[in-house]
């Protein structure tokens, strides 16, 4: 990469706002695209995210365009910060502008819905050989737009690249490590979304902290279980893309995931705490892809099968809990980590 990188950050929302801001304050040339022409004006004349980030002001050096063509002109990385069910369309969509020298990264969560393929596969479907990347980790867009202190970690199979990702996001209050494991990352970043509906739903049935401990622990065990049996390595399970984004996401109230289980918990309809929130909720979707791996592995995920089923309105999150306490007594680690069930 050049002295100065030039970056398009694809999605406007407030995480692809706050990456973008980093970008910027970071010295690389940056644009940061959305499909809304007139929120993307509004942008541009106010330089905050009215929307999503009303009060952060973004840096003058970031600018603003809803034209795909001349957010992708000369450029040497994109970075792609749409919800998953959006993700393929959008990789589409690029095909035909995308210089030749452009690397691809992402920084959505979740698998393309109906398939559970990862979002890695569709990547490496449609642009073999270009490097990409995916940056994950346990990270608030409210507090990484305000400059408060924040890890993440970026991972792709060429490890020269990743750091090249890694040091642009890397600054005073961003530290930014790398790593080789792709598909561990972004299983992490996928599941925790899960796992933390359950954690809210407790919450919001005020359990307390002991349930809410024991629900982030036996649900990191579900995590490395399905990790390891795809082939991701534990180590990344139990770094910053998978336990740290799970703590985060399981105790903190900026959290979509943990906000939807606690307004379950309380008896509000599904329809009614997405609407009340406003905004995407990851795991909808992902607690679909997440059964449907365990099924094809023959694994017994039962928090992550629990919570598909109160998704999907089949049981109460009460009845899911009484289910979870039902289950037999045994040791914790039956026969070692990877093959407890």
């Amino acid at each position: 990469m050049s002295d100065t990188t030039r970056v398009a950050v694809l999605g406007a929302g407030s995480w692809g706002t706050a990456l973008a801001a980093v970008l910027a304050r970071h010295g690389s040339d940056t644009c940061l695209w959305g499909r809304d022409a007139a929120q993307m004006t509004a942008l541009a004349a106010a330089h905050r995210n009215l929307r999503y980030l009303p009060e952060l002001e973004l840096p003058d050096t970031l600018a603003f365009t809803h034209d795909l063509s001349r957010a992708l002109a000369n450029v040497d990385v994109v970075l792609i910060v749409v919800p998953s069910h959006a993700f393929a369309t959008l990789l589409l969509q690029i095909e035909p502008l995308l210089p030749a020298q452009a690397a691809i990264a992402w920084a959505t969560k979740g698998f393309e819905p109906g398939t559970g393929r990862f979002l890695h596969e569709l990547v490496g479907a449609r642009y073999p050989g270009r490097p990409a990347a995916v940056v994950t980790g346990p990270s608030f867009a409210r507090e990484v737009a305000q400059g408060l202190p924040t890890a993440l970690t970026v991972h792709a199979l060429d490890a020269t690249f990743a750091q090249q990702l890694a040091a642009l996001l890397h600054g005073p209050a961003l530290r930014a490590y790398s790593g080789t494991d792709v598909l561990g990352a972004e299983l992490g970043g996928a599941m925790k979304n899960v796992l933390a509906v359950a954690t809210g739903a407790a919450d919001g049935m005020q359990l307390g902290l002991n349930a809410r401990a024991g629900l982030i622990t036996r649900g990191m065990n579900e995590m490395l279980r399905l990790g390891v049996a795809l082939g991701a390595h534990a180590e990344t399970l139990m770094g910053l893309a998978g336990l740290g984004d799970l703590v985060l996401t399981c105790t903190g109230d900026l959290s979509r995931n943990r906000r939807l289980g606690m307004a379950l918990g309380r008896g509000v309809p599904l329809a009614q705490a997405l609407a009340e929130i406003g905004q995407v909720v990851e795991s909808v979707l992902s607690a679909e892809e997440v059964v449907r791996l365990a099924e094809r592995l023959d694994l017994d995920l039962p928090i992550s099968f629990h919570v598909r089923a109160v998704l999907r309105g089949e049981m109460t999150p009460s009845e899911g809990l009484r289910a979870l306490l039902a289950r037999e007594q045994k040791p914790e680690y039956p026969s070692g980590l990877f093959e407890s069930r």
